[in-house]
């Protein structure tokens, strides 16, 4: 039995989809800001394998929360982690580019040296440290731009923004968008992977090919949607936000191989999550 923290998030509304049998354990019934708590959780139930779709994602807020998000993000993944290692089970985990400082414009590999420029970069690797220190079997999944039908995600944002007809959008930020149905596969093929070999732990990086930036992103959800909208590419420095997003989120997923995977196309997930949104041409 498959243990998942999470129920309402992108990613883990997706794996509700493909892990019928799964426990999801919502924030009411496990709280990441108890880490304790989280990890009884773990020690009370039956599962052979945990995955983390839980997580503070508000990176502006974490700019003025970095503590609370700290707990969520750091504290309780590593309290989660040692749970597993003392049952003898595997522990999933997904992490994010933000780990990195977005210098460059090669792409990032899972052994690159860490450097968030944030709040919530500081707070995800916090969590990714204290998972590898736990010493059990593990994955830490580093993904990018996830987006599906759920949730708060940049291509929602885009469908509603746009009956404007022109839209500014960034143009010098560069990285994988990642369908969250893509995401919830790697999950459950690492999980189910490192029940038969924990030696297979260890950090990896998922995210949609090609890489683009979110200027180009935005062009093609109007492709796909049918809608005609001019989009103007914009430096960040026109669009400031509390907290300062990475310029290169550019990811090398070749490790995926490891699971018999891939790095997908994010272009096929997009046409599903339109088309589930009612919005596919």
């Amino acid at each position: 039995m498959i243990l998942v923290f999470g129920e309402t998030g992108q990613v883990a509304r997706e794996l509700k989809r493909r892990l019928p049998d799964a426990t999801f354990l919502s924030r009411a019934q496990a709280d990441l800001s108890d880490p304790a708590a989280c990890a009884a959780a773990i020690r009370d139930s039956a599962a052979t394998a945990v995955i983390n779709a839980a997580a503070w994602t508000a990176v502006d807020k974490a700019e003025t929360e970095e503590a609370a998000a700290t707990v969520i993000n750091g504290d309780a993944p590593a309290a989660m982690a040692r749970a597993c290692a003392e049952k003898g089970i595997p522990f999933v985990h997904i992490s994010t580019d933000y780990v990195f400082d977005g210098s460059g414009t090669a792409p990032w590999t899972p052994s690159d040296a860490t450097g968030p420029i944030g709040a919530y970069g500081r707070s995800k690797l916090a969590g990714e440290q204290g998972v590898q220190a736990a010493g059990g079997a593990h994955a830490i999944l580093r993904t990018s731009w996830v987006f599906s039908a759920h949730g708060n995600n940049f291509v929602k944002t885009m469908l509603r923004l746009a009956e404007r007809g022109t839209l500014n959008v960034v143009e010098d930020q560069v990285g994988g968008p990642t369908p969250a149905a893509d995401i919830a596969d790697t999950c459950i093929a690492m999980a189910k992977a490192l029940c038969d070999d924990p030696s297979t732990s260890g950090i990896y990086h998922l995210s949609g090919a090609p890489d683009v930036s979110w200027a180009d992103f935005a062009r093609e959800i109007f492709a796909q949607a049918g809608l005609t909208v001019e989009v103007t590419g914009i430096p960040s420095s026109a669009y400031p936000t509390p907290a300062k997003r990475p310029a290169n989120s550019r990811m090398d997923c070749g490790d995926l191989a490891v699971f018999g995977l891939s790095r997908p196309d994010w272009r096929p997930g997009l046409k599903d999550v339109l088309n589930e949104l009612g919005a596919g041409t």
